[in-house]
């Protein structure tokens, strides 16, 4: 464990998220002064941030005397004690005081562990939102890189990689309307089974067959009070995600497709999107349902093309089924077919990623969404680790760059870009497309451009004001709880979207 210390309660997330990007294999735990845990890690390697009068002093030091560093690997020269500080001005604004503090941490840890990472002091999801507001006000791109790395140290690969994204993203939105305009989310919580390193809400369709159409009547009538309410605006882009939305039998899906359409207006929406993502759950039926009512876009996602990685991850499904899943796609007739895959899943080599980029370049999908495996704290991935450590997940620049090249190989370009929390190699989720078929959807949900109304359980609607300004509120994650209260969760989207 990693002690972090502090005088005073102040920005306990970012420190907690910065120095764990520097280890990620130890636990970090961030406590205030005169915390009674304290007492319980003395002794232990520790860090601390001393916010005085004037100034931030930032402290690491290990009370090891064997020539090791804080997770046990061997340093050339023993350092017991690194400290530096950052002057603070008088009244000066919180976001600046959280990113001087930052730059100081990272100065301090990447002194002390000899590491560089690549996104370097961000710990937010979102480093392109940063380029596209600097390229808004008229910052030229030197400049913007400049900026990203003076401020967050982040390497000139990362700032470029964001600033090819936001111009793309600035040209993709400008048809958007964002004063009179919005996007529409329906989740399906529901999956064929709960993956290794997943901690979305989704339950077994196995122990839900029952109450889908309980579930599919809560969400017509948040369909019925979203589309009166919204009835003057334009619906841009439509996203069915989940959970694994084609779980629902055809039957079912045509229920909820058909009722979608007979709401809302899709004269003006650009694209309709329906996560097909586990090969198990796909059929040929399930798709000519899809195709039948106007779906644009469509995910299958294999996440690897290694058949012992799928047993592990829990994927019940081999990589056959996903080749006949996709093709079956193809021949159905989407003109989008996207394929997302994950870097760093357990036991797997750049040998392993070699083959799956050209297992999906023999595919030749429109679209291709890579993440970096995140270690999710409510997943199942976190007693994997505990079994079999951390060292098995091996996510690097080198596995990133692999993709990538496949990608480009197959005439994509990235198109957007995010980041979460305890990322394998400290990376990031980038999604590459063909031209015309970049994934507006995605990008909004990252950008925070335009209002997201989202119906279902465990969805967060995001009303997005002309100032800029955002205000959420969600749904209840329990499938039970929602049906129940449906009335409820559409009282609180009726407080947020009123005028």
């Amino acid at each position: 464990m990693i002690v972090v210390r502090l005088n005073q309660p102040q920005f306990e997330y970012d420190i907690h998220s910065l120095i764990k990007a520097f280890y990620p294999a130890e636990d970090v735990k961030v406590f205030e002064k005169g915390t009674k845990e304290l007492e319980s890690t003395i002794g232990m390697p520790e860090c601390s941030v001393l916010f005085e009068d004037g100034s931030i002093v930032f402290s690491i030091r290990t009370k090891e005397e064997d020539g090791k560093n804080i997770n046990g690997e061997a340093r050339a020269e023993v350092k017991d004690k690194i400290v530096d500080a950052v002057i603070i001005e008088e009244d000066e604004e919180r976001s600046s005081v959280k990113c001087k503090l930052k730059h100081l941490i990272y100065s301090v840890m990447s002194k002390y562990t000899g590491k560089v990472l690549p996104w370097g002091n961000l710990t937010g999801i979102r480093p392109t939102k940063i380029a596209y507001g600097l390229l808004e006000e008229g910052k030229t791109e030197d400049e913007v890189i400049s900026y990203m790395e003076k401020v967050y140290d982040c390497t000139k690969e990362k700032a470029e990689l964001s600033i090819d994204i936001a111009n793309r993203e600035r040209k993709l939105l400008s048809t958007l309307h964002y004063e009179n305009g919005y996007s529409l989310y329906l989740g399906i919580p529901f999956c064929p089974t709960t993956c290794l390193y997943c901690s979305f809400t989704s339950y077994p369709i196995g122990l839900w067959k029952k109450r889908v159409d309980e579930y599919l009547t809560a969400m017509e009538k948040e369909i019925d009070f979203v589309s009166e309410i919204y009835k003057k605006k334009i619906l841009d882009t439509v996203y069915i995600g989940g959970g694994t939305p084609t779980t629902l039998e055809p039957d079912e899906l045509r229920r909820l497709l058909s009722y979608l359409k007979n709401k809302f207006d899709f004269s003006t929406v650009q694209e309709f999107t329906v996560e097909a993502g586990r090969a198990d759950s796909i059929t040929g039926e399930k798709l000519e349902v899809l195709k039948e009512f106007g779906v644009t876009r469509i995910s299958v996602n294999p996440q690897t093309m290694k058949e012992e990685t799928l047993k592990i991850i829990g994927r019940r499904h081999t990589v056959e089924q996903v080749k006949e899943a996709f093709k079956l796609a193809k021949e159905v007739g989407f003109p989008n077919i996207n394929m997302d895959l994950i870097l760093g899943l357990p036991g797997e080599t750049q040998e392993d990623v070699m083959h799956t980029m050209e297992e999906v370049k023999k595919l030749a999908p429109d679209s291709l969404t890579v993440h970096s495996l995140a270690i999710k704290r409510a997943s199942k991935l976190n007693q994997w680790i505990e079994e079999h450590g951390i060292e098995t997940l091996n996510n690097t620049e080198e596995t990133m760059e692999i993709a990538s090249k496949a990608a480009m190989e197959m005439n994509m370009k990235p198109y957007y870009l995010y980041r979460q929390k305890n990322m394998s190699g400290n990376l990031e989720n980038v999604g590459y497309a063909t031209e015309g078929n970049f994934g507006i959807y995605n990008i909004l949900i990252m950008e925070e451009k335009q209002t997201i109304v989202a119906i279902g359980a465990g969805t967060i609607t995001k009303r997005v004001y002309s100032d800029g300004r955002i205000e959420r509120v969600d749904s209840v994650k329990d499938v039970g709880l929602y049906i129940e209260k449906i009335d409820e969760m559409i009282e609180r989207k009726r407080l947020l979207l009123s005028e």
